[in-house]
């Protein structure tokens, strides 16, 4: 791999070190040296003008990790409906549309759909039936936690007034006890059996596009939550040498029994394709209020949401998956949740320091609402705070309706790094954008687009400022996936992963780190995307 000199730049290394520099010497796709320009074009002297960029003062940044997003149901949803429409009727339009282009009995999926947004209770299965009356429909929630499906979808899978509801998972029902068409949790699997699946090879392909995607708005690397078929699609691109981002790939806990069975720890595998942690849900989400919830929802007196995965049977895989060197990553939103959560983790801690065994990187996905009591329980058992900040923009109006007094321990931000909790932050996507510069500016201001809710932001005690922000999705994901001795920061000896941008985060207006626009990004010291 030739060498490569990056010049004239505002660079931030987020290295102690040498925070700031102009200059960077890559070298066999690492960081040599960062530095002044002299200083670096001495290190590297001849170097013809091909191997010398120029940055006209650009700002750079270390590459961007997402520490949680979903990338084959991103991938994915590229070519399905976009159902996250500002109304309900303009979402049917969006299936109408579809449906006329797909033969009749083929299945019709999309995403996105938020019944909070369009102002009023959850749509039915008769809304899309009079649109796709002879295609079986599924259209699964901003959220993933809910999903729509028309009448023919439910025939499909078997749903009627006689189906009992799943276990971790419930049925929508009106008058006679007829599924409405709503799915919430569990139940949800029940209609995706029925979709005949899509093959790792057409993922991969999919892949592609998003990868490209990723790029152009600066990620290098990602931590995968998806399932199996997605593992075999990053496989195949690797063997390929077309996998342009560095994964993370988390193990679903179906799948445990299986990791164990053939020796894998986490932190197996190479910079490009790595095991993770085992992934396993507690409970829903704050959207089609499943949240597990201590006090019932606000206005939903006997709703204290849907408790997935009860504390028992939690411990029971956590405590073979520890046994074994496999990390847990574990999905909690409601208090509820999180709290039956850190129970497990600290018995977790107690039996590695028995075992005389390091502690693994434990992870809480999401940290949306924590009880008082448990704000400082992360920090104290050094468990991974893996939070998407945009979240709390996007959610804000939900939680203060549903969660009321609450919210004051939602998304907190602030509060997990005062407590010392280490930071790993992500989308979610694709129920947020994987863009990382919406996150950032969500974290420092906790303020939209439009600038709701005020100057101050929602619960503005819980901004961060940029560096801590910007170190969330850099050294705190990759400390989160086991690879900060190489990421994260432009320090000499890690790899060369970077992004060139069009203004400095650190000094402009913060409302204004949303618009930032990416000009390159280097993985590996290659381009993956220039613009300039």
């Amino acid at each position: 791999m030739d060498d490569l000199l990056l010049v004239n730049g505002s660079i931030h290394t987020l290295d102690p070190a040498r925070p700031l520099a102009t200059a960077l010497a890559l070298r066999a796709g690492r960081i040599l040296a960062a530095g002044g320009d002299d200083e670096m074009r001495a290190l590297l002297p001849s170097l013809p003008p091909s191997q010398v960029v120029n940055l006209a003062g650009q700002a750079v940044l270390p590459g961007l990790i997402d520490a949680h997003l979903h990338f084959d149901w991103y991938a994915r949803g590229l070519q399905a409906v976009d159902a996250e429409t500002g109304t309900l009727d303009e979402c049917l339009r969006h299936v109408a549309a579809r449906v006329a282009q797909t033969p009749a009995g083929q299945w019709v999926t999309g995403l996105g759909w938020n019944q909070n947004a369009w102002g009023g209770g959850f749509p039915s299965a008769m809304d899309l039936d009079r649109v796709a009356p002879a295609h079986p429909v599924l259209l699964t929630a901003k959220s993933g936690h809910a999903a729509w499906a028309n009448t023919a979808a439910l025939r499909l899978a078997g749903i009627t007034a006689t189906s009992a509801d799943p276990a971790g998972g419930e049925f929508q029902r009106g008058p006679g006890r007829q599924p409405t068409g709503i799915l919430f949790e569990k139940a949800i699997d029940l209609v995706e059996r029925a979709i005949p699946a899509a093959a790792a090879e057409s993922v991969a392909e999919a892949m592609l596009l998003a990868m490209e995607n990723a790029w152009r708005v600066g990620l290098t690397g990602i931590h995968d939550f998806d399932g199996r078929r997605s593992f075999t699609a990053f496989q195949l691109l690797k063997e390929r040498g077309r996998l342009g981002l560095r994964v993370v790939k988390q193990i679903p806990v179906r799948h445990l029994a299986e990791a164990i069975g053939v020796g894998l720890r986490s932190g197996f595998g190479d910079d490009w394709l790595r095991i993770g942690n085992v992934k396993v849900f507690m409970d829903g989400a704050l959207g089609p209020r499943t949240a597990a919830m201590f006090e019932p929802y606000n206005g939903e007196p006997d709703n204290y949401g849907i408790q997935v995965t009860d504390k028992e049977e939690l411990y029971e895989h956590a405590a073979h998956a520890a046994a074994n060197g496999l990390a847990m990553t574990v999905h909690a939103i409601g208090d509820k949740a999180n709290h039956d959560l850190l129970d497990v983790y600290a018995t977790l801690r107690a039996e590695e320091r028995q075992r005389g065994q390091p502690p693994l990187r434990h992870r809480c996905e999401h940290v949306q609402l924590l009880h008082p009591d448990d704000y400082g329980r992360l920090g104290a058992l050094n468990v991974v705070a893996s939070m998407q900040p945009i979240h709390a923009t996007s959610d804000m109006l939900m939680a203060d309706r549903y969660w009321g007094r609450r919210g004051a321990g939602a998304y907190a931000l602030r509060t997990q790094q005062a407590a010392g909790a280490p930071l790993a932050f992500g989308s979610d996507c694709p129920v947020e954008s994987f863009n990382p510069f919406w996150g950032i500016h969500a974290a420092v201001t906790r303020r939209r687009a439009d600038g709701a809710p005020g100057p101050g932001g929602w619960y503005p005690e819980q901004r961060l400022d940029v560096e801590t922000a910007l170190r969330g999705f850099t050294i705190g994901a990759a400390y989160a996936g086991g690879m900060e001795d190489r990421l994260g920061s432009l320090a000499p000896g890690k790899l060369a992963d970077l992004v060139v941008v069009d203004r400095d985060i650190f000094t402009c207006d913060p409302m204004a780190i949303r618009e930032t626009r990416v000009l390159g990004t280097l993985v590996g010291a290659e381009w993956k995307y220039r613009g300039f």
